[in-house]
């Protein structure tokens, strides 16, 4: 629990306070106080509320009362309760004070007051309560614990109770249910939720009986108000007083009620050898038995004694009481007998102990735990039952003697460390404790069920009108057949024609019935033309992303299912491959109107794009559907003596359902098991791999015979024995799992706890039954539509058509493949490349020539944010980024700012600084780093001298990030030093000056570890007088490598017609077999030329493991191709199919083929031409060239600003006439933008009492689709107009940045308001937080507008134009996009301070020239180097003669600031114990009022010195939005520490969570300080100054200064001209 007292600190409770504390210690001495447990905080109130301590103050009962018993009375007046509990709400009740409510911790908040209130506490207890009366009839308590059980209970919800936290419900009920209880309310207890019904008089006591965990958990009120009305008790009344004893007294029993449950299974060596040390395992058993809480639902027991066989000598749900075990337990026999089989135990406990009908709660997430105790070394194998029990996640402790292999227990134990020896056993008693706290310290399991988020996109466009019924019961026979649940299958569906539109999200509906409702609803879209790509690129963008439900990165597999009528009239290849990119299996369905080709090239996969005549024939694809994914499917028959007759039949049918899948290793696997008495597995699911093997088998089935039937053990079998990772189940890899069950007679056991435990866990089961057993059958079913019966079995081909429709309607998806890739990580190619230039004086001259080469390396780069990205950093003296690697997302841009880059000049050269620079702040997310994704990391350093710093640290600490470090040096550096910072000396590369910087290309070649390449050469008819050229230039590119096993790999493949392969990837290990092997090669000849046929040959069977690729391992893939004619078939579709894979194509080709080939390679530039083949020395030197840089894996215009712009148009009832204006106008603005999806984006919401998003940012990437949609905008009506809202609305769902919004990338973010009327709502609030984020808004109204409102909402009061109707908004026009166009404002969350810059002179005349922009002018000088100061003085007792030194130290900094509101901004804290705000930064405006203030500052005075409750205070309420902090807007936090002593309290956490937050923290220290604590919150230790005392603060002033002026960072350099330079414009 979160406990706070609200205590009444004004001058009427003086007498009373004392009481008051004493009351407060009292409650806390009740209360489990831990970081993990209880947690408290103490505010005391009376004009104002200050808090004692906050909920994360204290972690110690101890602290928390020695605190309260200091407390002293606060007195002052007026009482404001009111904004006592407003604060509590705001600064107490939140994440950074402590609080855990997001994560469904209780909070309690207690209130002791004396008087009577003078501000208004309505609306702040309304806001804590959050909770109002509903009103409504009838009363359904049974539905609404259900809703709780199924929406509250659970983990995405907040919900610990998987990780074995207390659940508790309190119910305060009225009267009696109209619904059912009893169901919901035992599905709560079987959660084992801790019911607690509070009832009236009204109420039906029996029913709060029954619902509560136990009927005295069922407490009693006359009336409702008698739970706060009668004063029983002195603080609480009656009722309340025994919940509260029931929370604050007895947690520890609800703990323990909850408590860590485990199953515990003592396995006994009960062989010969053990006979004299029985008696010591007995008396071991009962000691451990002793310390459990042994109860049904706490922990469970079961002894095993074993030999040659074992005997389980009870189960775990044998007995319920302690009493019970250590009876029989001291009553155990030694069993005897040899040899010892210690493999067959622990197969058997496996398959007859930890099962649910022995008791085992496994698959409730109840930990199991076995105990071996053995004696001596086994004599069966016991790897693999001991891999089976870990794999079902049993803890496993093994207990041996001198006389057991060592060895063995360890394999067997769940680790190394788990198996524990004895001298022998009568030692037992020395290992106890050991053993006990293991097992005390295991936590709850969380069992998992296969996920799918499944999407259906439909057409609905003009085209599908007749068809879209036969769609819409598609999509509900499919969502018919998946489990529905948050955690388990989800589902979205969207319909698209020209736009696309979510019916609903994937987080929309959490139940089966909800969507098939909501799907049953569906209308018709209507609309042309159909645009397939923009509707995949908006489930990319806007369905299958976290926000819409996705859970892609948790790796659940993400399944599209397209239904298309025709042909897309936009392209759909580039989104498409996007989806793909990011996992998505698509699959398509077309009819006779779609283009197959265009789906064929949407789909996953060729063979997962599905045809109709027309949709109404959908029904006959789903076996289709059904045989394009993969599923395990394990036959369960019945084989006892009452389907004797009936057998052969049975036999026949599994023959003909396997007859009907796809087997193969990774296509559909089969099991059968049979069974009567006991079961018999036939065969596993990975016991065979091709369909005949299991025909075989399975004709050769016999009757097993037997009785009586168990259904339910078999079940329960398939579950923990089949259905396995071990025994080949892929349910782990969302591979769907079905069963099919044959049952001809009612089973003599429970059937529904396993049956439901195998649906829990996602099984599709499938039932069969005759007239004896059909309805057990229908129960055990997934579903009773999944059941079918017939009299005998004999009659089963009666039913084989109607069972295989049942399954052909069950739509199963499978995870995608992953496709061959370069990358560790799963995706194409992707770097973070940082070049560090060396700036200093000394390279002057060659800086040209390093610029140079860094163009070069770019230009062989795939910039993209998806792909490549770059980063520049130059350095002499101090390091300064030219850019970061998220500062720009095309090549041009990055090859523009490099051209431009200017020697930075300097001394000495500091190179340890700026490696660390590179670490600390661009190797970083903020700083658009890929690091944490398994992006490889990439540094270029060019050198020019030895470094007058120390260089090991640093560089060691970016290798520790796995930095791939090359060093490139010239004659003036330090070899030595350029080796230490490589990743390897190897990777230090030296040339004589910089313009000899091309030279070392071939350097690079040898630098990098590996790469696979395959040379593909056309061996036509057409190449055979070229061909000795084309293999003298394999020999010479050959020769350039470094081949070896382990290092470069080559294969040669030559084709004509077909294929040959001459040599695979893994055939030679040494350059001088593959030399000897291509000197030999003869031409192939042949017609015709089927280059794609040869491209997709490579991919299939050359870029393969099984041939030698290492793809998987992250080796570079590269496929050279030598091509001398057009190829006779297609080569586009297996040329994409390897890029997509990652791999690299070079391509050279004659005057026929140069085109064709330059299509082929992956980039334009990488394809070359010859006139004849015999011309390829030519180009030789060319190509090795591009090689170097590509085997250092670094394959790595937009000077116009880029605008997000945003229309938000009044659609009320009184625009009606005026909307077509409105509507032209946007589209002419819009023709104005340079819309592309780098460059400008444009969103258009539509507003009148509710908004509505007609397209997002990131809805369209081309200007004639925006153009288009507007054209078809229709006018929204209703009213009343509630601007208000709309700002609000654009504010939190179109300027973020899943809509597309690039605002935290810098991007200005404009919004123009076309409005006709005032508003009925409030404006100030949500136009202030768009001002906030940044955004420019622009407000056009008419002469129906309020002028004043406008201006109010409007950026700047000038940025509010007006015409007298909506048809003169041409008058404006220019108006608006010269405003648009000066626009400039570069917006960063991430750098330290934000400089913005203007183009220059001309624009500034521009400006200055248009009258309406005065204001915009304004606007940008004021945005000169802007900082937030805060000081945290020490006011302790110990610093009371420094005081006067530290004011004026703060004076003479606040002189040299800027203090404005829109430039400078200062704060002053003071703290001892306690901290106070002196000032805030929103308080004063100007200079004056601050030093003013400084003046008038008074020491503090107190102790102890709490340094990190101060820096927690400063960060939770100083460095806020509400206290004038501009840290959301980029703007740069500093804080000054003043601390003359050691703190008292921890420093570390608070001072990490300003650093957080991108704070930048000084520390200034005396001899009496603790210097380590001071470098520990500082930034950085050199942030951390030291005075011997505080008169000396002069003399590091200016050395403060200097660091604090250093965090102005320009980050526009491309820009011509600064603010801080041009004042004179």
């Amino acid at each position: 629990r979160d406990v706070v007292f609200l205590l009444d600190g004004s001058d009427d409770t003086r007498s009373g306070f004392p009481a008051m504390r004493d009351f407060v210690q009292r409650v806390v001495e009740t209360l489990g106080v831990d970081e993990n447990k209880d947690r408290v905080a103490v505010v005391q109130y009376s004009r104002d509320p200050a808090a004692q301590f906050y909920l994360n103050t204290y972690t110690t009962k101890g602290e928390i009362l020695n605190t309260v018993r200091g407390l002293r009375h606060k007195g002052g007046r007026p009482l404001n309760t009111g904004a006592a509990l407003q604060y509590v709400r705001d600064n107490v009740l939140t994440a950074s004070s402590g609080s855990r409510r997001t994560e469904g911790v209780p909070q309690l908040l207690i209130l002791l007051s004396g008087g009577r209130s003078f501000d208004n506490v309505d609306t702040p207890a309304s806001a804590l309560k959050e909770l109002g009366h509903k009103g409504g009839r009838p009363l359904n308590t049974g539905a609404a614990l259900q809703y709780v059980r199924d929406n509250v209970f659970i983990a995405s919800s907040g919900s610990r109770r998987l990780e074995g936290v207390p659940q508790i419900l309190i119910l305060l009920n009225g009267g009696r249910s109209f619904d059912n209880v009893d169901t919901p309310a035992s599905a709560l207890k079987e959660l084992g939720v801790l019911v607690f019904g509070i009832g009236t008089r009204s109420s039906d006591s029996r029913e709060l009986q029954k619902i509560s965990y136990d009927p005295s958990y069922a407490l009693s009120v006359p009336f409702m108000l008698d739970l706060f009305r009668t004063s029983l008790c002195p603080v609480f009344p009656l009722p309340m007083h025994n919940l509260i004893k029931l929370f604050f007294e007895h947690s520890h029993s609800l703990v323990e009620s909850q408590a860590p449950r485990r199953d515990v299974v003592f396995l006994l060596d009960g062989s010969d050898d053990t006979r004299s040390g029985f008696p010591a395992m007995r008396d071991f058993v009962q000691r451990v038995v002793e310390t459990l809480g042994v109860d049904e639902n706490k922990d469970r027991v079961a002894v095993v004694q074993y030999s040659r066989d074992p005997a389980a000598q009870f189960y775990l749900n044998t007995y319920t009481t302690k009493g019970e075990i250590l009876n029989t337990v001291r009553g155990l026999r030694h069993k005897g007998g040899r040899p010892l089989n210690t493999g067959a135990a622990l197969q058997y406990v496996r398959d007859n102990v930890l099962t649910a009908s022995s008791g085992s709660r496994r698959t409730e997430g109840v930990p199991q735990l076995l105990i071996l105790l053995s004696g001596g070394r086994s004599f069966d194998n016991v790897d693999t039952p001991a891999s089976a029990l870990k794999e079902l996640g049993v803890l496993i402790f093994g207990i041996g003697t001198r006389s057991s292999d060592s060895r063995e227990l360890q394999r067997i134990s769940h680790d190394p460390s788990y198996a524990l020896s004895v001298s022998d056993f009568t030692d037992l008693p020395n290992i106890q404790q050991q053993l006990l706290s293991s097992v005390e310290s295991v936590t709850t399991m969380t069992p998992t069920a296969p996920r799918r988020d499944v999407v259906f996109l439909l057409d609905g466009s003009d085209g599908t009108r007749s068809g879209f019924p036969a769609m819409r019961d598609f999509v509900q026979r499919v969502v018919e057949t998946l489990g529905v649940d948050e955690n388990k299958d989800r589902v979205a569906v969207v319909q698209y024609s020209r736009d696309p539109a979510a019916q609903f999200y994937l987080n929309t509906y959490t139940t089966k019935g909800e969507i098939l409702n909501t799907v049953r609803g569906l209308r018709h879209k209507g609309g042309r033309p159909l645009n397939t790509g923009a509707a995949l690129q908006y489930v990319r963008d806007n369905v299958l992303t976290a926000s819409s439900g996705s859970r892609r990165t948790e790796g659940v597999p993400q399944l599209l299912i397209l239904l298309s009528g025709g042909r897309s009239f936009d392209n759909v290849d580039t989104p498409a491959s996007a989806l793909k990119e990011l996992g998505v299996l698509i699959f398509g369905i077309g009819t006779r109107s779609s283009d197959s080709r265009e789906l064929q090239r949407i789909s996953h996969d060729p063979s997962y794009a599905l045809s109709v005549s027309d949709f109404t024939d959908l029904p006959n694809i789903q076996q289709q559907l059904l045989s394009s994914v993969e599923k395990d499917v394990v036959f369960l028959v019945d084989g006892s003596d009452g389907t004797r007759n009936g057998f052969p039949a049975m036999r026949d049918f599994v023959q003909r359902v396997v007859g009907k899948l796809n087997v193969g290793g990774d296509k559909d696997r089969v099991s059968v098991v049979q069974y009567g008495r006991d079961q018999e597995v036939h065969f596993y699911l990975n016991t065979y791999t091709t369909k005949e093997d299991i025909l075989n088998t399975v004709r050769s089935l016999r009757h097993r015979g037997g009785r009586p039937l168990n259904t339910g053990a078999a079940l329960q079998y398939v579950r923990d024995n089949v259905l396995t990772a071990s025994s080949g189940s892929r349910s782990q890899e969302g591979v769907p799992q079905m069963l099919i069950l044959l049952s001809g007679g009612r089973s003599s056991d429970n059937v529904d706890i396993p049956a439901s435990a195998l649906k829990d866990s996602g099984v599709l089961i499938f039932g069969i039954g005759t007239r004896n057993s059909s309805r057990e059958v229908q129960g055990i079913a997934t579903d009773p539509s999944f059941s079918q019966s017939v009299s005998e079995f004999t009659d089963l081909p009666s039913v084989q058509e109607q069972f295989f429709s049942t399954l052909k309607t069950v739509q199963v998806e499978a995870t995608p493949k992953t496709p061959t890739v370069i990358g560790k990580n799963g995706c194409a190619p992707r770097r973070d490349v940082v070049f560090l230039l060396d700036g200093s004086d000394d390279t002057r001259s060659g800086f040209p020539a390093m610029r140079d080469f860094v163009q070069r390396v770019v230009e062989t780069l795939g910039v993209d944010e998806n792909k490549d990205r770059v980063a520049v950093v130059q350095y002499s003296r101090d390091p300064a980024a030219q850019f970061y690697l998220n500062t720009y997302t095309t090549k041009g841009e990055i090859l523009n700012t490099v051209r431009g880059l200017r020697h930075k000049g300097g001394r000495p050269l500091n190179t340890g600084a700026a490696l660390q620079y590179v670490r600390d702040n661009v190797l970083t997310a903020s700083s658009g780093s890929r690091r944490t994704e398994g992006v490889p990391q990439l540094l270029i350093l060019l050198s020019g001298g030895r470094s007058f710093d120390n260089v090991d640290t640093p560089a060691s600490a970016l290798k520790e990030l796995g930095v791939l470090i090359f060093g490139i040096g010239t004659r003036s550096s330090d070899s030595r030093e350029l080796q230490r910072i490589s990743h390897d000396p190897s990777y230090a590369l030296s040339v004589s000056d910089f313009t000899d910087l091309p030279n070392i290309q071939q350097q690079l070649l040898s630098s990098v570890e590996s790469v696979d390449v395959v040379f593909l050469v056309d061996g036509s008819d057409g190449t055979r007088n070229g061909f000795p050229a084309m293999r003298d230039f394999v020999q010479r590119v050959v020769g350039k490598l470094n081949v070896g096993g382990d290092k470069d790999r080559v294969s040669v493949v030559q084709y004509g017609r077909d294929q040959e392969v001459h040599f695979y990837l893994n055939t030679y290990t040494t350059k001088e077999d593959i030399l000897n092997t291509v000197r030999s090669l003869r031409h192939r000849g042949g017609r015709p030329l089927n280059t794609g046929a040869a491209l997709q040959y490579v991919r299939d069977n050359v870029l393969t493991a099984s041939s030698g690729s290492r793809s998987q391992e992250g080796v570079p893939q590269m496929l050279i191709l030598l091509s001398g004619g057009r190829s006779s078939d297609n080569v586009d579709i297996p040329a994409s199919a390897l890029k997509d894979s990652g791999v690299l194509i070079f391509g050279i080709g004659t005057r026929n083929s140069s085109r064709e080939v330059q299509g082929i390679a992956t980039d334009p530039s990488f394809s070359q031409s010859v006139s004849e083949f015999t011309d390829l020395p030519s180009v030789q030197e060319h190509n090795v060239n591009i090689f170097s840089v590509l085997f250092l894996k670094l394959l790595v215009d937009q000077s116009i600003a880029r605008k997000d712009v945003v229309f938000l148009l009044d659609g009320s009832d009184g625009t009606r006439n005026g909307f077509p204006a409105m509507r032209d106008f946007v589209q002419r603005v819009v023709e104005k933008l340079t819309v592309e999806e780098n460059r400008d984006r444009v969103s258009v919401v539509q507003y009148s009492r509710e908004s509505e998003a007609h397209f997002y940012l990131n809805t369209y990437t081309t200007k004639e689709d925006v153009v288009n949609t507007v054209r078809g905008l229709k006018h929204k009506g209703g009213r009343p107009l509630n601007t208000g809202a709309a700002l609000q609305y654009v504010r939190d769902n179109v300027f973020i940045a899943s809509s597309g919004s690039r605002r935290l990338e810098g991007v200005p973010q404009i919004l123009i308001l076309l409005n006709g009327g005032r508003s009925f709502d409030n404006v100030d609030t949500p136009a202030s937080a768009l001002k906030e984020l940044g955004v420019l808004v622009f407000g056009i109204g008419t002469r129906s507008s309020d002028s004043r409102e406008l201006q109010k909402i409007s950026y700047d009061p000038s940025y509010a134009l007006s015409v007298s109707e909506f048809t003169d908004l041409p008058n404006v026009q220019q108006q608006l996009l010269s405003a648009m166009s000066t626009v400039i404002v570069k917006v960063t969350t991430m750098t330290p301070t934000v400089k913005p810059t203007i183009l220059g002179k001309i624009n500034m005349v521009l400006i200055s020239s248009i009258f309406t922009l005065t204001s915009g002018f304004e606007y940008l000088i004021s945005q000169a180097p802007r900082r937030d100061v805060v000081f945290l003085l020490d006011g302790s007792d110990d610093t009371r003669s420094g005081f006067p030194a530290m004011r004026d130290f703060v004076q003479r900094v606040v002189e040299t600031l800027g203090v404005d509101e829109n430039k400078d901004r200062v704060a002053v804290v003071q703290y001892s114990r306690d901290p106070a705000a002196q000032f805030y930064l929103n308080t004063y405006t100007t200079k004056g009022e601050i030093l003013n203030t400084v003046r008038g500052l008074r020491h503090k005075g107190g102790r102890p010195l709490n340094t990190g409750a101060a820096l927690q205070y400063v960060r939770d309420n100083v460095l806020t939005a509400s206290s004038g902090s501009r840290r959301t807007e980029g703007v740069p936090q500093l804080l000054i520490l003043l601390s003359g002593g050691r703190s008292f309290d921890n420093v570390d956490t608070p001072a990490s969570a300003l650093k957080e937050l991108g704070v930048l923290i000084f520390g200034i220290g005396t001899r009496s300080s603790d210097s380590r604590e001071l470098q520990r919150i500082s930034h950085d230790p050199s942030y951390a100054l030291s005075v011997s005392d505080f008169t000396d603060l002069p003399n590091i002033q200016q050395q403060l200064l200097s660091s604090v002026e250093s965090v102005v960072i320009d980050v526009t350099p491309e820009s011509t001209t600064d603010l801080g330079t041009c004042h004179h414009c």
